[in-house]
């Protein structure tokens, strides 16, 4: 391990087999092609939130807004991100062209059965 810059860098020894380092750059350039995205930014910290609220370490969602210092109206819409299902979750992922605002700002249902078929209707939608 040794430190480069604000960041650690693992250093593979000289002897160490080929393969392991085929896998280490492999990795390395899936870790790069990953972007911290506001829809990525604002799942992990929807879900942070929910695991407050889950672990009472905060009662409410205004309790959340007023740690963050943000307006309730920002908390809420963000805080029901985490009841999408878990395959649309994935998709948005994966989707390069997936933003934040329209998926806050969609209608979602609470089944997520008819979540993962809406948001397969938009994926294959022709633009």
């Amino acid at each position: 391990m040794a430190q480069r810059g604000s960041k650690k860098q693992v250093i593979t020894p000289l002897d160490a087999p080929q393969e392991f380092v085929v896998e280490a750059r492999q990795e390395k350039r899936a870790r790069d092609a990953t972007q911290d995205t506001p829809l990525m930014r604002a799942l992990g910290l929807a879900h942070y939130w929910q695991r407050l609220l889950d672990e009472r370490r905060v009662a409410s969602a205004a309790e959340v807004a007023k740690a963050e210092d943000i307006d309730l109206a920002q908390v809420r819409p963000m805080l029901r991100l985490t009841l999408l299902a878990p395959e649309v979750v994935e998709q948005l992922i994966v989707s390069p062209k997936a933003k934040l605002e329209p998926v806050i700002r969609c209608t979602w249902s609470r089944d997520w059965y008819s979540q993962a078929k809406r948001a397969l209707s938009h994926a294959t939608r022709t633009h």
